[in-house]
């Protein structure tokens, strides 16, 4: 061999040993501190929120608040226009009104008028009658002594017993308009009463509904509808977010290490640059669509994911839903 080609072969052979040696430095290196590089799970702040809405189908006539105020429970938040709503009220009351004074002529009973005019009709007949009844008298008398037929008789006492009868019926005329409506009738005016107050109070109740109020105090997270929109029943006007604040990490089984509610973790805030307290209150697996797969099978397994909450220990001003939290293991 001559010597540039063992030269040559040494410079090959140089190279290959340097390519070895570089390959094996990055793998040690790498298996000293990319191993040991922390493992991060990022979280992020929720809040607790409920929405408004109406129980009435209208008109969006007023939004008295913007999106960031904070607001009082029983503060007004928007004003809905809803014209269908006052007419059905209108009319209620109107029926209410009406079933009202029915049920107080089935109580008061007839006017005056009326019952003084059954009187005299009462009285009509009674004359009549005792009229018809001295006639008979006689006429009977007479029909004792021979002197009077039968029949004449027979035609007094039929006159006679018309009358009674007649005397009878204006007597319970009277009684009538005296008395005023039978006990059932009065008692149905009464129910037709409430059936008419029942609906003007649902129809009350239904026109608050046009205006809506904060049921809890918080701060308008957002609002959907625009000035003169539409909105129907059960429609969701804004959002308000409650002064309830945790954080939502999900963590892989295999990083839990022993976490249990009621445990005391620290966070990273990268909003605020510091660390601060949670406690864990509420842990979840998040069912089979959230498993960690293993990809060999060699001594390897599946892994859940859980859902692990925890709320501050101490209140973090400025702390905002969306806001990323760290949790270092």
């Amino acid at each position: 061999m001559s010597k540039q080609a063992s030269a040559q072969h040494k410079s090959i052979l140089i190279a290959l040993g340097a390519f070895i040696g570089t390959v094996a430095i990055v793998g040690l290196l790498g298996y000293l501190f990319l191993d040991k590089t922390e493992e991060v799970i990022q979280g992020q702040v929720e809040v607790s929120e409920y929405r408004v809405s109406s129980k009435v189908a209208g008109r969006i006539l007023e939004i008295k608040v913007t999106e960031g105020d904070m607001v009082k429970a029983g503060d007004t938040l928007a004003i809905l226009d809803a014209p269908e709503v006052s007419a059905q009220k209108e009319s209620a009351s109107a029926a209410e009104s009406a079933a009202a004074a029915m049920s107080k002529m089935a109580n008061n009973g007839a006017r005056q008028e009326q019952i003084q005019g059954a009187f005299q009709v009462w009285q009509q007949a009674k004359a009549g009658l005792e009229i018809a009844q001295k006639s008979y008298e006689r006429i009977n008398r007479l029909y004792e002594e021979g002197v009077m037929s039968a029949q004449k008789r027979d035609e007094v006492l039929a006159n006679y017993q018309a009358l009674q009868a007649q005397e009878k019926a204006a007597k319970s005329q009277y009684d009538m308009a005296v008395n005023g409506a039978r006990a059932e009738e009065k008692q149905a005016a009464a129910e037709r009463v409430k059936m008419a107050q029942g609906n003007v109070k649902l129809l009350n109740s239904i026109q608050k509904e046009t205006v809506q109020i904060a049921q809890l105090d918080g701060e308008v997270s957002e609002i959907y509808p625009k000035l003169g929109e539409l909105v129907g029943t059960g429609s969701p006007i804004m959002s308000i977010a409650m002064d309830d604040i945790w954080a939502s990490f999900n963590v892989r089984e295999d990083q839990m290490s022993g976490m249990k509610v009621g445990d005391k973790i620290k966070a990273y805030i990268p909003a605020f640059d510091k660390e601060v307290e949670l406690e864990i209150y509420f842990m979840k697996d998040q069912g089979t669509y959230a498993v960690w797969k293993a990809t060999k099978a060699n001594g390897q397994y599946d892994l859940k994911t859980f859902e692990v909450r925890a709320r501050p220990t101490t209140k973090i001003e400025g702390l905002k839903a969306g806001m990323s939290m760290i949790l270092k293991k």
